[in-house]
């Protein structure tokens, strides 16, 4: 297969690299990469980067022209992605809205629906979170026990959602809730979209060993949302949030898998300076992860290759998460032995608070990868399968 831009990709790859350019200075480019879509670090300049982004239409480029995007295709949106990387732009703050909840309103919802929330992705006005996992539903959508009901022209909705990433700073919510009380399974689910500022939710913070709260535990106690914030049709929300989990689990994450290769540069530069690189055996740690690494690129490669060809990602979704998770977190070991004994050490900030470095972060980050958007266990079931056709793993 031939990698090499075509003159159009050529001619767009220079039009982005011009682009950031011009605008990827002062306290945005202070700012740097930082540590992927989850991380809070630096969120007002971000926020203030994302607009910037949203005005020349960066934000939702993959969209349809007339719902404001570009239009772009896999190979410019790969094309972007990877310029972004290089140039080490902050990281985005609209993955949720732009990239997990747009594509799956593109595909599922009206034109009302639409012409309401596209926009103020775009122009960042409102930001999104994913209710999804629940405290005996983690990986197991088909166990939600969320409901919602029907009173007049609202939804009312009670339950539980946890993990909930950038809940306590998110304008909407796209939650997956029971709506066929006498259902069971992945059968009677619905896709609402909620409001997240009313009195009916509460926002707990969830600590992570990274010392940020990201992540959150979200009560719904008689919610509300309009009648027709439902995307797709009333009792099928499980096709929709397996197609919001495809997108999740394959194009979404590009940026992050490239940024992967900005971090083996640094902690083998952390590596040289301190003297880690003179052993043998850490050497040949760091050429696994290398070649592990390019194993992940042309992986990619092969997933977006046959998204491009038949419009849609199916089991190769799941190798891919399987396969990069699994990854960064073996090469957050790989960054603690580089450290060795400092490793074992981090700043105190005073307050009990304390600061970690880019090598902690890795390493307790890393850990998290294997369990969100659908477990490691759940992806072997998937290759399993629907790949291998072995028989269903008994419940």
């Amino acid at each position: 297969m031939d990698f090499r831009d075509t003159p159009a990709e050529a001619a767009f790859r220079d039009e982005v690299r011009t682009w950031l350019a011009d605008h990827l200075t002062g306290e945005f480019a202070e700012l740097g990469p930082g540590g992927g879509p989850a991380d809070e670090t630096g969120w007002d300049v971000r926020a203030e980067w994302e607009k910037v982004l949203g005005a020349d239409r960066w934000v939702g480029m993959s969209w349809p022209v007339e719902h404001g995007g570009r239009g772009a295709g896999v190979a410019e949106q790969i094309i972007f992605n990877e310029e972004y990387a290089k140039a080490g732009a902050p990281a985005r703050i609209s993955f949720f809205g732009e990239g997990l909840f747009a594509p799956t309103l593109i595909q599922f919802g009206t034109d009302a629906q639409k012409q309401r929330f596209l926009p103020r992705i775009q122009q960042v006005e409102e930001l999104w979170c994913q209710g999804f996992s629940e405290p005996n539903a983690g990986s197991d959508l088909a166990n939600i026990q969320t409901r919602a009901v029907l009173d007049g022209d609202e939804w009312v909705i009670t339950g539980q959602k946890v993990w909930t990433t950038f809940a306590h700073r998110a304008d909407w919510c796209f939650v997956v809730c029971r709506t066929d009380p006498e259902s069971t399974g992945h059968h009677g689910l619905s896709y609402l979209l909620v409001p997240m500022h009313q009195d009916g939710i509460e926002v707990r913070p969830l600590r992570q060993l990274t010392g940020s709260a990201e992540f959150n535990e979200v009560f719904f106690d008689g919610a509300r949302t309009a009648k027709e914030n439902v995307l797709g049709p009333v009792g099928e929300g499980w096709k929709v949030a397996m197609a919001t989990l495809g997108f999740e689990r394959g194009t979404a994450f590009l940026s992050s898998q490239l940024a992967f290769e900005g971090e083996f540069d640094h902690v083998v530069g952390v590596a040289r300076k301190n003297g880690a690189l003179a052993d043998p055996s850490l050497r040949d740690e760091l050429a696994r992860s290398y070649a592990s690494l390019q194993v992940m690129k042309f992986n990619g490669m092969r997933m977006l290759t046959s998204l491009l060809q038949t419009g849609t990602l199916g089991p190769e979704a799941s190798v891919g998460k399987l396969f990069w998770t699994t990854w960064h977190r073996s090469f957050g070991e790989t960054a603690m032995r580089v450290l060795d004994a400092d490793g074992l050490t981090v700043a105190h900030a005073g307050g009990g608070d304390y600061e970690i470095d880019k090598l902690h972060h890795i390493f307790m980050s890393s850990r998290a990868e294997t369990i969100y958007a659908g477990s490691s266990e759940i992806q072997k079931n998937i290759i399993g399968e629907r790949v291998l056709g072995l028989p269903r793993e008994p419940r």
